[in-house]
């Protein structure tokens, strides 16, 4: 895992490096990795492009296996990694291109304040998020489902919360397909996962997940920012998170369902953790429906959180959510796989696009948008570092043409959480933080050690990156100023 990468690496163009077919017999598409000069070099110290290269072997796989700038190893596929492949010709789906968080991703609340509203209250506004949205490792919260009531949120995901009276009915219009994907299958989720679950929707989990109270820093892009309502000097709201223990669950449980199927149909692997199965075939379609209930999970959880950051501005400012304008921006999913349209070879075809650690930037005109974002393009929200910023971002045409309408979809780690954890040792790091005028706290005794900046790279510097490329433009840069970790 942490040995430096020694394949083929050739420039395409300022943006992009190819690793080309040649380089291994299994292989039947290049790889591409989108990155600048710096920022190759930073990829080449893990085998994250070998990834990019195993992953170009996969059965139907079309195009190219593609990876963004903030690529680093992960468990089949490198995180950061896109793939398609076409299910009419012998196209397979691999949990290692979803990964075991799925549905992981970002969503990004407007207010109607401004800076200086918040900033004397930073610290109260993050010890009352504290309290009343849970965090933490295998952490539950108070808002509990029954089996069946939980069945039904997993076949229809944030609606479901949202007729329960979690949120508002636009939260729905502006979340990556209505916050439900319509196939989901819940009779194809453990009851396992189904317990794992069963306190979890409404919770932010461990890791790198967080909640996040911003500043909007830097307008890049006038006429994006007024059509996402983002203006310079506001307060926003950044929630991280998945799908939780259920998540995992399926992925697990997929794992070891699909362990022999690669043999069942002949598919000759370069590693063992892309085990997969033909898009069409049946262990197919029970990890694709187990995968998309899940995936309903996660948009329910992140419209519980939602629901309960109002709550707490409510509370704190004396007001309706609706008074101070606590509207949702946007919702993304980066960490799924999807059946969607798109051309290849100058055919349109329905493919199975893999996004693990990448967000979907539709371009302008794109019918899959609410007509609120149609003429401009898709929001892509791209979380950094606790320290530095986060940037809003907007889908550009080319990304239909060369990564089937991706994007990146946070920072990137360059350092593992073991070795961030060392590097931290004798420092304070919430201390660091406030320096840079962030409060933060967190559950766990080293999340904030593990979350450090240093472990991360810089986000701006990834947002131009994939601004350069032309696959996604900068709209604005958020600032944090307080965060709240499990």
């Amino acid at each position: 895992m942490n040995a430096a990468y020694t394949g083929p690496l050739e420039r395409l163009d300022n943006c992009r490096w190819r690793i080309p077919k040649s380089y291994k017999p299994q292989m039947r598409v290049d790889g591409i990795i989108y990155a600048d000069d710096q920022l190759i070099e930073s990829i080449k110290q893990d085998q994250s492009p070998e990834q990019v290269a195993n992953v170009a072997c996969l059965p139907g796989i079309v195009g190219a296996s593609l990876a963004m700038p903030d690529i680093h190893w992960g468990y089949g596929f490198c995180i950061g990694g896109v793939a398609a492949t076409d299910p009419e010709n012998d196209g397979v789906i691999s949990p290692g291109g979803v990964g075991y968080d799925i549905n992981c991703g970002v969503r990004l609340v407007r207010t109607n304040l401004v800076q200086k509203d918040v900033q004397n209250r930073a610290e109260q506004i993050v010890n009352r998020m504290f309290e009343h949205v849970p965090c933490g490792v295998g952490v539950g919260g108070r808002i509990k489902f029954n089996r069946d009531e939980l069945r039904q949120l997993l076949a229809d995901g944030s609606k479901f919360v949202v007729d329960s009276g979690y949120g508002w009915k636009s939260d729905l219009d502006h979340t990556e397909a209505g916050g439900r994907l319509e196939h989901a299958q819940p009779d194809y989720v453990s009851k396992r996962a189904f317990e794992r679950g069963s306190d979890q929707c409404g919770t932010l989990g461990s890791g790198n997940h967080f909640l996040e109270i911003q500043i909007v820093e830097e307008i890049a892009d006038e006429e994006a920012a007024q059509a996402f309502g983002l203006s310079k000097g506001q307060v926003t709201v950044m929630i991280h998170s998945g799908s939780r223990g259920l998540g995992y669950q399926v992925c697990d449980d997929a794992l070891k369902d699909l362990r022999n199927v690669p043999q069942k149909y002949g598919i000759d692997l370069p590693d063992r953790q892309l085990v997969c199965a033909p898009v069409n075939s049946d262990e197919g379609q029970r990890y694709l429906g187990a995968m998309q209930a899940a995936a309903n999970f996660a948009w329910a959880n992140r419209q519980i959180m939602t629901h309960l950051a109002r709550e707490v501005f409510a509370e704190i400012f004396g007001q309706s959510a609706e008074r101070l304008g606590m509207t949702l921006l946007y919702d993304v999913a980066h960490n799924i796989a999807k059946l969607e349209q798109h051309e290849v070879e100058g055919q349109r075809k329905t493919l199975c696009v893999h996004r693990k650690g990448a967000t979907r930037a539709f371009p302008a005109g794109h019918p899959e948008l609410h007509a609120d974002y149609r003429p401009v393009g898709q929001p892509v929200l791209v979380p950094g570092d606790m320290g530095r910023s986060s940037w809003v971002l907007v889908g550009n045409a080319p990304a239909m043409e060369q990564t089937f309408g991706s994007c990146c979809h946070g920072a990137g780690r360059v350092m593992s959480r073991k070795a961030a954890i060392r590097a931290a040792k004798g420092r304070a790091i919430h201390r660091e933080l406030l320096d840079r005028g962030v409060y933060a706290r967190a559950r766990g005794r080293t999340g904030l050690a593990e979350e450090q900046p240093e472990a991360y790279k810089d986000v701006s510097q990834v947002a131009e990156a994939v601004h350069n490329a032309g696959i996604s433009r900068k709209v604005a840069r958020l600032r944090p100023i307080g965060v709240i970790k499990g």
